[in-house]
């Protein structure tokens, strides 16, 4: 028999049941912290699967505006459109990205039209309509960041004049945060908010999003304007500098293997730290649960937990709808 120890406190007293562990659960996860990243594609009526993302499909606008019901049904509060461009229509200059009649924002205005009280968040970067598959202006093999602010600043504007709540630059140019708010100040867009792609690293774990959308470089990487997935530091530097143009949410990408750069922002600012829970990160649950190495529904809810302990206040993920789902059933 053993012996009973003299312990005053114990901490697995506050492990017992369901019910009290919610009472003192530190970190809550619900679908009001998720966005459902979606591709849009021309057309009527397609989805198109992406093989390195089981579930996740490239649809036409009439496809997206029935995913982004479900989401919203789900609680899920926004959701954030990336575009696949065809070929005939990209160039170096991404002069499709300003067409006030082009895709993009064609679903915004549809969205909006059938969920008024969804938020659309549009992506703000050229690689999706440049030739070069860059995310800015390619000019003797090399990235030139000052001519590739006006042309964000006009997608920005453009797309904030098709109903965009808010637009999300994610190409990592230095100033762009606050090139694009002085031109949609100017444009007369006050309201419509900044999130900051604010610490995006040259990641290996965007893969099939680039596979999705056709985005990768076509010659050379993006190491010159993305982060070394080495550097911490640096992240604090991107921080300030987009909070003083004007950023209204700032994030971090990709999400899990950056936790400690979520905690450290979290711990800097007042704004809202937005987290991407990635493609890669998304096929490797799916992946190893085809083999059945784990459960993709307990790792999915487990990943976006960690990314809201370590700060993040909404979430980006593909699997919105799914943990939304899992959230909802929890709570019957």
């Amino acid at each position: 028999m053993s012996q009973t120890l003299p312990m005053l406190g114990r901490s697995r007293r506050n492990r017992q049941g369901p019910a009290w562990r919610s009472l003192v659960r530190e970190t809550t996860l619900s679908p009001s912290d998720l966005i459902l990243p979606l591709f849009v594609c021309a057309g009527e009526g397609q989805r198109q699967p992406v093989e390195a993302m089981p579930g996740v499909v490239r649809a036409s606008i009439d496809e997206v505006c029935a995913q982004a019901a479900v989401a919203w049904d789900l609680g899920i509060p926004a959701v954030a459109l990336f575009p696949v461009i065809p070929d005939a229509l990209k160039d170096p200059l991404a002069s499709e990205a300003s067409n006030p009649d082009g895709l993009l924002p064609d679903c915004v205005r549809a969205l909006r039209r059938q969920l008024p009280d969804l938020v659309v968040i549009t992506d703000v970067a050229m690689d999706p309509y440049s030739s070069d598959g860059h995310d800015g202006v390619v000019v003797d093999g090399c990235i030139d960041n000052d001519a590739t602010l006006p042309i964000l600043a006009r997608m920005a504007v453009m797309q904030a004049s098709a109903g965009a709540q808010m637009v999300a630059p994610s190409d990592m140019m230095d100033g762009r945060v606050g090139h694009i708010r002085r031109a949609l100040d100017e444009a007369g867009y006050h309201q419509v908010g900044i999130i900051s792609y604010c610490a995006k690293y040259a990641s290996a774990f965007y893969g099939p999003f680039r596979q999705a959308l056709d985005s990768q470089p076509r010659s050379g990487d993006k190491k010159t304007y993305q982060m070394d997935p080495a550097n911490v530091r640096e992240a604090s530097r991107e921080l300030a500098q987009d909070v003083a143009e004007g950023a209204d949410v700032v994030m971090v990408k990709p999400g899990l293997p950056y936790l400690d750069v979520i905690a450290r922002l979290r711990a800097e600012t007042d704004l809202p730290v937005a987290a991407y829970h990635v493609s890669g990160e998304y096929a490797m649950l799916h992946a190893a649960a085809s083999k059945g190495w784990l459960d993709y529904e307990s790792c999915l809810l487990e990943s976006l937990l960690c990314l809201r302990r370590a700060g993040a206040d909404m979430i980006f993920t593909y699997g919105a709808c799914d943990a939304a789902r899992l959230l909802k059933s929890a709570r019957r």
